[in-house]
């Protein structure tokens, strides 16, 4: 099948649930985000709604992300990308050529490797409608749904549907009510961790600072963050905010990886590797070249060996 199109149904066809139940010991995945093929030349021209009609640089970084990721030993059970693919929001100039070059790249991605897509704000734009929705599914797969690894639950999640939703509320009302229900089998099935992906934060450091464009909204996060404890979440990865951030809810953990593409920060170019052990989840974030050159550190290593 299309690797493009793995997430169908509402799950992951890359892997079997049936198979996926149990957990079988210690393992990885990459994490990257905000590959966003324009948004390089665009910011350093100040056009951000016009000035991405260039993105070599970025084709270079996503094509160093690949690599590294496909020397790595032992291989990554997944690659997700917590959105913003490309920077050209939907009916915009650029757009389907950003598209087709990001595909370029990562189908080359080891084909043992599957690839998992979140949507973010630029992949729907910041007012999503059905019809900018069905646009990335038919790029992209489903955005959103669910999948299981070694007893492991994870959850992507539409975070647009969130931020603004005022041009479809319906999909928002129907993510809600899959949300809750995922909670309800994932409380059943015994998991050992649930983890979650969207592209937008809840927060960037405190579960209470001010809403601004890189966080959810006051109302909407603290019940998002409140159903998210109850329901034992360990763990939510985005991207969207360009820099390395974070913070936690009563043990949720909030992780905001910064960017494949453009930096708004001091961070550089890089991935999250994050290991899933039986009692934790631990990560960190690499620069592409010192993964890319040196892998994953002794210390991350030695969790993935302990059976």
């Amino acid at each position: 099948g299309d690797v493009f199109l793995r997430a169908r149904g509402r799950t992951l066809t890359a892997f079997r649930p049936d198979a996926e139940y149990q957990w079988k010991g210690p393992f990885y995945f990459i994490q990257g985000a905000d590959p966003q093929f324009g948004l390089m030349k665009a910011w350093t021209h100040g056009d951000t709604n016009n000035g991405d009609d260039e993105w070599g640089e970025e084709i270079k970084l996503a094509e160093q992300a690949v690599q590294a990721i496909n020397k790595l030993n032992p291989k990554p059970k997944f690659f997700v990308l917590c959105g913003d693919l490309v920077h050209g929001m939907p009916g915009t100039k650029w757009r389907n050529n950003q598209l087709q070059d990001l595909k370029d790249v990562l189908k080359n991605t080891d084909q043992d490797i599957p690839l998992v897509f979140v949507s973010g704000n630029h992949d729907l734009g910041n007012t999503p409608t059905r019809e900018t929705i069905d646009d990335y599914c038919k790029n992209w797969g489903d955005d959103y749904f669910s999948f299981w690894v070694g007893g492991v639950f994870f959850l992507v999640l539409n975070s647009q549907l969130y931020f603004d939703s005022s041009k479809c509320p319906e999909l928002r009302q129907a993510q809600d009510g899959w949300l809750d229900e995922q909670l309800a089998v994932a409380a059943n099935q015994k998991c050992k961790h649930i983890i979650v992906f969207q592209h937008i934060p809840l927060f960037l450091s405190k579960p209470d600072e001010d809403h601004d464009y890189f966080n959810l909204d006051k109302p909407v996060r603290q019940d998002i963050m409140e159903k998210f404890h109850k329901a034992g979440i360990r763990a939510v990865f985005s991207g969207h905010y360009h820099r390395n951030a974070g913070g936690s809810y009563k043990g949720l953990e909030m992780v905001v990886s910064s960017a494949i593409g453009c930096q708004l920060g001091q961070d550089t170019h890089g991935l999250r590797v994050v290991v899933v052990t039986e009692e934790k989840v631990v990560h960190k974030y690499y620069s592409l070249n010192e993964l890319g050159s040196q892998g994953i550190d002794k210390e991350l290593l030695n969790l993935l060996a302990k059976q």
